[in-house]
């Protein structure tokens, strides 16, 4: 995204809207003194800024995006559709609805490592560190995830090493592993806390069984905190297994 110059009034009402801060104001020779600008680096291609329409000169434009650009704008954008899943948003769209997908079986325990969030976003480079340490144990990448697409899953690494320095509202990793190892991805991510530059959230997802969350009392074991969240498909959608 960028600003134009010429148009702006130095009005200062787009700064908020901003998720990452990666608008300023400089002093200008223009009448207004000065002008918006917007630090490139900084800016995930969000749109937010044109979006929430309160420039009064339509000062902002998308510039022509291309590779590895372009992926700023489908991990920040919520309108964007990953033309290689042709899914929209950061991640799949039923991770968290397992009696929809059938994605988590028994002896199973399902990751979602979201790494960013408005007001800090994360640098792809910084994903890619914590999927490395991941892929050691053998993990098994949820196949329709954006981000697999793009990493060498028996690495974790990024396939395309320019992208790591792209930087994006926020990026999810989704994986599942056998359920006994558990505390070990568990701790595996907390090593990673310490060496990344953003915040990150964990979802850990398993099947039911008689009631009880199989993977609960392995995380009650290890001293982990969890906050439960129940989501059930309700009769919202139609269930891709028996």
């Amino acid at each position: 995204m960028k600003i134009d110059e010429g148009k702006c009034i130095g009005c200062e009402r787009c700064i908020v809207y901003c998720p990452v801060a990666a608008i300023s104001m400089y002093p200008t020779m223009n009448r207004y003194g000065k002008v918006a600008k917007i630090d490139f680096d900084e800016c995930v291609e969000c749109c937010e800024c044109q979006k929430s329409g309160v420039c009064p000169v339509d000062a902002h434009y998308m510039q022509k995006l291309e590779w590895p650009r372009t992926l700023r704008e489908l991990w920040s954008n919520p309108l964007g559709v990953f033309p290689w899943t042709g899914i929209g948003g950061r991640g799949t769209q039923e991770m968290k609805t397992n009696d929809v997908t059938g994605r988590f079986a028994d002896h199973e325990v399902g990751f979602g490592v979201e790494l960013g969030r408005p007001g800090i976003g994360a640098r792809l480079s910084d994903v890619e560190k914590i999927s490395v340490m991941l892929a050691k144990f053998g993990i098994q990448y949820e196949p329709d995830s954006p981000w697999t697409k793009i990493i060498d899953t028996i690495s974790g690494k990024l396939k395309d090493p320019d992208v790591g320095k792209e930087k994006v509202l926020s990026c999810i990793i989704e994986f599942k592993a056998p359920l006994e190892m558990t505390v070990t991805i568990w701790n595996t991510l907390m090593e990673a806390a310490e060496v990344i530059d953003s915040v990150f959230t964990v979802d850990i997802i398993s099947k039911c069984k008689d009631g009880e969350i199989p993977v609960k009392p392995i995380l009650d074991g290890a001293g982990v905190k969890v906050r439960i969240n129940g989501k059930t498909n309700v009769g919202l959608g139609r269930p891709l297994i028996p």
